[in-house]
């Protein structure tokens, strides 16, 4: 492990995880070896995750002065740690009681920090009590599992002065999502990775002023992630959200089925709203109870132009089409449920993609903006314009199914093997609607009354052709134009698609 001189020389180590742009990343406990992070869910995937353990933990030094365990003066460690990586200015992501260290590290080095995401996030550093009431409300929502009755007691001795060495075990299955064995194992080290003596010191007399560092947080000027676990209680959400309402740049999150590790609850939800906040090129809204990222291009004020992406697709596939409409239209493309960055829900159908369009046009306020969708973006986005004909001011189609019956059902898809940056329910869903498709929605083509253009990929794509002009012909304002590049039209056949499309007048 490398490892650098700490302020007094003490020698402090830290782990590399991953590639990528470096996320300071600091472990809580309190006072607990950065080994229990792992890799975050997955999230060393996207950036490289500088793991320090923090002075006498793990393979960090034993201080000669024990009060420099004190959590204000690890302030100084954390900064020793962005001046040996060379860095000017740093994301930082801490979780539980480290979170109060990076919050006294941002009031302190307001101008060193890029970003700041706080993940189950103490918030005795700036005075917001966490009540027994919340951690008996947060396990009441657990209240089905088989061993609740034991955590239960067991929790309620604690809250009255109980030994903590007895009572705790039996409590640990409160903080975790899912008690399985991966949680158990984890839960096990804690002991092990913990200096008690450390802990101790961490809290002590002096260690936070909260009203001014909830002060000085009310000016810090860079984006800040709370993120919560839908079954903590050490913060609840509620007292998450009073955490976030302190940053005049905050997203909050909250992780469904998620206690206070949420990266092992449920990696892939973790990382990826993780990952979207930490990407500078992607944003965040929530439509509907949605999470859903998103990317844009161009400048305030252009016309909008709605950019959305095919099954198993993602925003990302656009980019060489949004670059180019970036010069004279302000460009969105969002990721739809179950794809890319945005939040995997586990259920699909055609109408809640629909739906996550409506919410996504209204949450950005782009009523009136030409809507293009591929695929099954296509599909929502005349789903939408059938059920909503003002909202959409211009429709593309490309190379989308028109829901008519199919001549021969779908077959049973076969996932394929190894991890996908798409949720794989998406496909048995939607073949499903595609193998016995609505029969209201043809009849409702001709409702559509927005300015529409049809592309279809030819003989070459999997898309009945036939029923492309079908439905062209059905919607009263829509002409239709055939690209011969099989179904991935704007993505193997960019010229050709923009030629098209600035021709239907996209100007």
């Amino acid at each position: 492990m490398p490892i650098f001189s700490a302020y007094d020389t003490t020698p402090l180590a830290y782990r590399l995880v991953g590639e990528g742009e470096p996320l300071i990343c600091l472990p809580g406990g309190p006072m607990r070896a950065s080994a229990y992070l792992g890799d975050l869910g997955g999230l060393a995937a996207h950036r490289q995750l500088v793991l320090l353990d923090l002075r006498g933990t793990g393979e960090s030094g034993v201080p000669e002065d024990p009060s420099t365990y004190r959590c204000d003066r690890l302030v100084g460690d954390v900064e020793a740690l962005r001046e040996h990586l060379g860095l000017d200015r740093t994301d930082m992501l801490a979780h539980s009681a480290s979170a109060d260290l990076a919050l006294l590290y941002a009031v302190r080095h307001p101008e060193r920090l890029r970003t700041l995401t706080l993940v189950t996030p103490s918030t005795r550093a700036v005075g917001i009590e966490v009540s027994d009431q919340d951690l008996r409300e947060a396990a009441e929502l657990r209240r089905d599992e088989p061993w609740y009755p034991e955590a239960r007691a067991a929790q309620e001795a604690l809250l009255a002065g109980g030994p903590f060495a007895e009572l705790w075990p039996a409590v640990r299955p409160l903080t975790y999502g899912r008690w399985d064995a991966t949680a158990r194992a984890h839960a096990e080290a804690s002991a092990g990775q913990t200096n008690a003596e450390a802990r101790g010191h961490y809290a002590g007399e002096g260690a936070f002023d909260p009203a001014a560092t909830a002060g000085a947080l009310r000016e810090l000027a860079v984006p800040v992630l709370v993120l919560a676990g839908e079954y903590d209680g050490h913060p609840s959400p509620d007292r998450a959200t009073e955490l976030a309402a302190l940053f005049p740049y905050a997203e909050f999150a909250v992780q469904r089925g998620a206690g206070h590790f949420p990266w092992l609850d449920d990696p892939g939800a973790f990382a990826r709203t993780a990952a979207a906040f930490l990407d500078p090129d992607v944003r965040t809204v929530q439509a509907g109870g949605v999470r859903l990222a998103y990317r844009e291009w161009g400048e305030e004020g252009a016309p909008p132009v709605v950019l959305l992406h095919g099954r198993a697709g993602s925003s990302a596939t656009w980019t060489r089409i949004a670059e180019d409409l970036a010069a004279d239209h302000h460009v969105y493309a969002p990721d739809f449920r179950g794809h890319g960055l945005s939040d995997w829900p586990g259920r699909y159908f055609f109408e809640m993609f629909r739906d996550d369009l409506h919410a996504f046009l209204e949450a950005r306020n782009l009523a009136g903006a030409t809507v293009v969708g591929h695929s099954m973006g296509g599909v929502a986005a005349y789903l939408l314009a059938q059920r909503e004909p003002g909202l959409i001011g211009r429709l593309i189609i490309e190379d989308a199914p028109p829901l008519f019956p199919l001549h021969t059902p779908r077959p049973p898809s076969v996932r394929p093997e190894g991890a996908l940056d798409f949720d794989w329910p998406v496909v048995p869903d939607t073949d499903a609607q595609l193998s016995d498709p609505d029969p209201d929605v043809p009849g409702r083509f001709p409702e559509i009354t927005a300015p529409t253009l049809v592309i279809g990929g030819g003989p070459t794509s999997h898309i009945d052709q036939g029923h492309l002009a079908r439905m062209a012909r059905a919607i009263p304002d829509a002409e239709l134009v055939t690209v011969d590049a099989g179904h991935l039209i704007h993505t193997d056949r960019p010229e050709e698609f923009l030629t098209a499309i600035r021709a239907f007048g996209l100007r």
